[in-house]
This record gives structure tokens, sequence and C-alpha cells, in this order.
């Protein structure tokens, strides 16, 4: 019998699945839980469960998941009534298919109490921690990576190390009951878009584990492994018309359905403890040193997403691949990352860097996929220092022009501060530092040159040395000026048509 639209997704209905919906090829009742998962929003579902979904189809073992939200959405209300299961949907352009997903065992949500989840984080059976927390999730300084002892979560933790609510308190607890109990060693692997994501985790857990004293920072010292990871796919958030889609294409209902193009990586530094899912058994890399990998996704594939994320909104477009379509901003990003950004890039083993931009661009034209520039934009405080400011810093170093790649740091200025309410609140954005550069703006107004000295101000975004390089500052003030201008596209087509500008361009070392 075939499903009917009334059909929910679960275990019963997945021997009446169409043949065209692919469907888990192992035994989900002999799955053990191995791996605990922070943050199970689309991306995770996209790409870790699916990667763990391959590795249990082609050698079954222990390593079922138990995802954990420790911040909305409420597991329970979408993949806890379905058994965990999902739909992954790959869409490109007019295709669609469609695969339910399995390696999930069981959701655990902990928004109200620390305690669900430090439950499945001590326990011995979890070998490996996986985390999809946001830049944000990590309570660091954006500028220099680490802990803010400043940060409202951390203080509460520190004063509250048993009933904790930050990703760096919920772990250093969970560290400190597994050492207590068993002693079992864990491997804690960030999947976050931060570079050197594992120093990263390791800095914040270990700075919060110092200050609750040289015991617990022993043990984790010698017991917990910090691996470094580049992870790539793009997956949009998840609409109704998503899930509409399953109904009308598929005939049963989901709701949690995410999607995603066809493109996936994921490069591990081979670095645990413990024993370890053989994920490159299916498709994952095991590699020395992710830094290489890292710096060529942040700066060229994400550099280019938040480029469009901020000029696509300031020109009016809704999503990334209406913004890339339009001719100017194409050219204005190909030529960005062609020009300013490769060259501060190191050799990728088995990447061409041209042809990697061009596979980077092209992945953003799939007209399937819904990524809005408001969702890019997101937290750009988190993010602009590894895609714009450190290629940038680069560039300045060797006495290079950053003519192009000042313009999205412009763009990002511009997006806040037309939210303000001296701006006339164009839009409402969701970044740490809104407030603050709304604030800025509302007591500065439209002297953009006074803007700018502000927000470069803020040194937990803007390393100081950086703020003060004259050329930097001259290149932001333009930009700015020209993106709150009546035509900021119209700054944009002036800035292609220059040559580079030698007269803004310093000596080498002065960054």
């Amino acid at each position: 019998m075939s499903p009917s639209p009334a059909d929910h997704l679960s275990p019963a209905l997945l021997d009446r699945l169409p043949p065209n919906v692919r469907k888990p090829a192992y035994d989900r009742a002999a799955l053990r839980p191995g791996i605990a998962h922070i943050g199970v929003g689309a991306f995770h579902r996209c790409h870790q469960a699916e990667y763990t979904d391959d590795l249990l189809e082609h050698h079954f073992d222990r390593w079922g998941l138990i995802g954990i939200n420790i911040r909305p959405p409420s597991l329970a209300e979408t993949l806890g009534r379905q058994d965990s299961l999902y739909t992954r949907l790959i869409r490109q352009n007019d295709d669609v298919e469609a695969r339910i997903i399995g390696s999930i065992v069981r959701v655990v949500d902990s928004q109200d109490s620390a305690a669900p989840a430090l439950d499945v984080l001590a326990w011995p059976e979890i070998e490996i921690v996986t985390m999809t927390v946001t830049e944000k999730g990590y309570c660091h300084i954006p500028s220099s990576g680490a802990l803010d002892l400043d940060h409202p979560d951390i203080v509460h933790d520190l004063a509250n190390p048993h009933a904790p609510r930050s990703v760096p308190g919920i772990l250093a607890r969970a560290l400190e009951l597994r050492m207590a109990s068993h002693g079992r060693p864990v491997t804690l692997l960030s999947c976050d878009n931060i570079p050197t994501n594992g120093i990263i985790l390791g800095n914040v857990v270990r700075t919060f584990a110092e200050r609750r004293g040289s015991t617990l920072a022993n043990w984790i010292a010698a017991n917990v492994a910090f691996p470094s990871a580049m992870v790539d796919r793009i997956a949009p958030a998840t609409t109704k018309a998503d899930i509409d889609t399953v109904e009308k294409r598929f005939g049963y209902r989901d709701s949690a359905v995410v999607i995603g193009e066809r493109f996936r990586q994921w490069v591990i530094e081979n670095r645990f403890v413990g024993r370890v899912p053989r994920w490159d058994l299916v498709g994952a890399s095991f590699v020395d040193d992710v830094t290489p990998f890292e710096h060529l996704k942040m700066r060229v594939l994400n550099g280019a997403q938040t480029t469009l994320s901020y000029l696509g909104v300031l020109s009016g477009f809704k999503h990334t691949f209406e913004a890339i379509a339009d001719p100017l901003l194409a050219g204005f990003v190909r030529r960005m990352l062609t020009e300013e950004t490769l060259p501060t890039l190191m050799p990728v083993p088995g990447i061409v860097p041209t042809a990697y931009v061009e596979q980077s661009l092209s992945r953003l034209t799939n007209t399937a996929i819904h990524h809005r520039n408001h969702q890019i934009a997101t937290d750009g405080s988190q993010k602009i220092v590894q895609r714009l400011l450190n290629p940038i810093r680069d560039r300045l170093a060797k006495g290079d022009s950053i003519a192009l790649l000042s313009v999205p740091v412009a763009g990002w200025m511009a997006y806040l501060v037309k939210a303000s309410a001296r701006f006339g609140r164009a839009w409402q954005v969701s970044d740490p530092f809104a407030d603050k550069i709304a604030a800025i703006a509302d007591r500065i107004g439209s002297d953009i040159g006074a803007l700018v000295e502000a927000i470069l101000a803020v040194d937990a975004i803007f390393d100081p040395a950086l703020a003060a390089n004259r050329v930097f500052r001259a290149h932001v003030v333009a930009g700015l000026d020209g993106l709150l201008s009546d035509d900021p596209m119209g700054f944009v087509r002036q800035v292609l048509a220059e040559p580079t500008d030698d007269r803004l361009k310093q000596p080498a070392r002065s960054a």
C-alpha cells in the first residue's frame, strides 16, 4: 500500500515509500549510540548525519547519533515524533532527489536545563561529540579566538558551573562528569565555519576548565582531543514549500525535511582519542593539516556568500541565486576572488584554485536553493574576520590592493547601520553587535568618517593594528559612503571601472 498525504514519516511507513525515495539499508533496531551531536539543525542533518548514514550502510557499527539541541527549536516537535527519521532532499534547479536518513537514534531537548545534554555527553558509550552551534556559540572574541570572559553566559556559567547554559560551560561540566565517573577519553569535533575551529574549541573549553581548577584542566589535556575540520554543503533553512514538495512528489508528510545541494565535503584533522567513525571510507578526508582547505573554503565560497548577501540586500535581491544572476554583482565577486583573495591562499592538495572559484560561483547559481541573503548575513560580525579581514590583512602586509575586498566589509557596516533608527530601520538584523553598531549610528549619524572610525574601534572584531591602517580606513570610508548613497550599485560599478588604486597602497608590513 502506498503512503497517503496524511501519513507522517515513521518507521512503519518506510516499507510503503515509493521506490524513488532512498531508505536506510541497515537495521536501525540494531543501532547503538556512539556519537553525540550538539546543534541538530539543517546543516548537520544534511551533512554529518548523512555521512554517518553512508558509513552505517558501508560498514555497520555502533555509530548511532544522539542529537542534542541546547537552543531552539525543539527536537521533540519534529524529529522526536518521527523516531528521528527525516527526509534529505537534494535540489539542483528542477531536479529533486529524496533520501530518508536513519543515523539519528534519539533526540534530546536541553533548552530549559543543561541536565539532559549532560546526561548524554557524560555517557561512557559516547566516544565522539560533534557540534554545529554557529560561530557565536563558542563565546569567543572573533578578533583573537580567546574565550570572552565578559560574555553573559560565561559569567553565569563560571558562577553556576553545575547548571551551565553556554557551549564551553556545558562541555566543561560534561568532561568533569566523565572524569569523575568512568574517565573514558572523548574527541570533541567542531563542524562550524571558524578557522582552526578545533583550536578555538580547545581554547574556550580549556580556559573555562582552568577556572574550575587544575585537576579538570590536566585531565582534559590527557584525555580529550580537539581536531579541526572543514565542512561544506549549502543547506538553507527549510521552508513550508520544501515540506509541501515531499507531500506532492512522494506522498507523505515530513516536518523535519532538510534541503541541500549535491556538493559536499568534509576534511577532518587526523587527531583523535579512542575510537572514531571511519567517515573517510565514505568520502570524508582525514588529513594532517586542515588549514589550507579551510582558508580556501572560507575565503572563496564563504567570502562570496558574505559579499553577495550584503550587496544583494543593498541591491534589493532576496536570495543568493538572484544576486549572482546580476551581471554586475557576479562580475564583482569573480574579480574580487581571483584578483585579491586567491593570492592570499596557500596551496591546497588536489585543488586548482581558479577552478575552485568557478565551481563555487556555479554552486551559488542553483535556483532550487533558496538561501536568503538576510539568513547568510546573520552574525556577520562573527564571520567577516576569517572571510574578509584576514585576507585583507595578508594583502596589506605585502602592499597589495584591497580595493575589492574592502567593499563587502563596508557592506557589512552598511547592512547594520541601515537597520538603526537614524537610518530608517530598513530591516531587522541578527548579529551579536547589532545593538552596538545601531547605537554608534544613532549617535554619529551621517558623518561617514566618524562612523567608520567608531565601528573600527570595536576591537572584538577589528584588530587594532588593522583598524589603524590608513589604507584600510580610506577604502572602508569610501565604501560605506558609496553603499549608503542613493545608488549603491553605482559605487560597485565605479570600483570595477577603476584600475588598481596605487595611490592608496602602502609599504609592506604596515598592517
